[in-house]
């Protein structure tokens, strides 16, 4: 595009009503492949929804003034334009870089308009765009509700111009999930590299020991890491007579005992998640051996967020109910930064390894055993399988390549 103006594509979603660290890397990464491809990205935010400032944990209009802050410092950081609308004000008041009149001018001048999550309401003035893209990111929920014939979800769905899910095995023949009448285009979360990369020896020779090892393989315990909401609520659904969890709670006390059944002690299991409403299960959790960090630091400070997935050696993690029995393939947005960092991740099984490579730096898990198995072979050549994970975040998850796959996908 040089000597060309710039094409201006709209980013659209929760990241200012919700700025937790998992929610603005996840709008971050569109925005900056947006910029690495040459095109003139701007993110807008036009919402009736109240704001969550994580910093006071308060939702309400109290939250606006640190939401917005927040929005603005990370526009001056990486270098992008932003506007926010908060419709629930009386006056509704608009902040950022645009005017009214201007928001109205984006949306309609734009190349297109990627509604990140699905969580972009649907105004007059985002339906004036040429090209709205739906990009959800949960994939079960809505096709559920379209083959229940729900017309809220059929009339919201059809007012976008494309459809992308990280359900990549939507339409596929062992997945059970109906398409209700909607193409639906396979996408994965975009990971700008460069903001992942660790700028340090993978493995610390201040942890080597004495011991004679095989060559790659770690010679201190490998820390196994997740960040997670403990629990989450709303969401679950009935279909066809079965109840579809959306919480990743049930999935976790599956492997309560992980860190008893890893041998050799040498592996720590720790999770950064919040236990405090669930005190059973957090004496469970202690009583066995993992540990517990708290999630609230890593979701205020984006850079520490980025931090622990680095100073991390790997990541174990479950999926949601849904993902797994309804067979989605989706992968994990979160995972896929460990793997951009060089952390080898063990995750369970979505049928994700249809479409992404498995058994290097990557495992899908069915049960304890692949767990165990997956662990002791990252173990056995630590290096080998960190530089693996690396090569498959740049061939897989590049922002580059997945939002190029989806303007290409919408010829724009």
């Amino acid at each position: 595009m040089d000597g060309m103006k710039k094409k201006r594509v709209v980013v659209a979603g929760f990241m200012t009503t919700c700025p937790i660290a998992g929610v603005v890397w996840q709008h971050l990464h569109y925005i900056l492949g947006l910029k690495a491809l040459g095109y003139d990205p701007i993110y807008i935010e036009d919402t009736a929804r109240l704001p969550y400032d994580p910093h006071t944990f308060e939702m309400g209009e109290t939250a606006v003034r640190n939401v917005v802050g927040i929005t603005r410092r990370l526009a001056d950081r990486f270098g992008f334009r932003w506007c926010y609308r908060a419709r629930f004000m009386e006056p509704m008041k608009v902040f950022g870089d645009l005017t009214e009149r201007q928001i109205s001018q984006t949306f309609a001048n734009a190349a297109a308009t990627l509604n990140i999550c699905g969580a972009q309401e649907l105004h007059d003035d985002v339906l004036k765009s040429p090209c709205l893209a739906y990009v959800e990111s949960d994939p079960g929920v809505e096709q559920i509700k379209l083959d229940k014939k729900t017309q809220d979800t059929i009339d919201y769905l059809r007012q976008h111009h494309a459809h992308f899910t990280f359900g990549e095995n939507i339409g596929q023949s062992d997945c059970p999930l109906p398409a209700g009448g909607f193409k639906w285009h396979a996408t994965r979360q975009p990971v700008a590299l460069e903001l992942w990369k660790q700028h340090q020896p993978i493995i610390d020779k201040r942890r080597a020991t004495s011991l004679i090892v095989p060559k790659g393989a770690k010679t201190a315990p490998i820390r196994l890491t997740t960040i997670a909401n403990w629990e989450t609520k709303g969401k679950d659904v009935v279909w066809k007579n079965k109840i579809y969890y959306w919480s990743k709670t049930f999935e976790f006390l599956k492997f309560t005992d992980l860190p008893t059944c890893l041998k050799n002690g040498n592996f720590i299991c720790e999770m950064a998640t919040d236990m405090s409403r669930d005190p059973a299960s957090r004496e469970l959790y202690e009583r066995q051996g993992w540990r517990l960090a708290s999630p609230h630091e890593l979701s205020r400070n984006y850079d520490a967020y980025i931090k622990y997935i680095q100073n991390s050696d790997a990541e174990w993690t479950v999926a949601k109910d849904q993902y797994i029995r309804l067979k989605t393939g989706w992968f994990s947005d979160r995972s896929a930064c460990y793997l951009a960092a060089g952390r080898p991740v063990i995750t369970q099984d979505t049928l994700f390894g249809k479409f992404i490579p498995t058994g290097e730096g990557l495992f899908a898990f069915r049960n304890m055993s692949d767990i165990q198995s997956a662990a002791e072979t990252i173990a056995a050549d630590y290096e080998k399988h960190s530089r693996k994970a690396i090569e498959i975040a740049r061939e897989y998850f590049s922002a580059e390549k997945v939002v190029g796959h989806m303007l290409k996908t919408l010829a724009i």
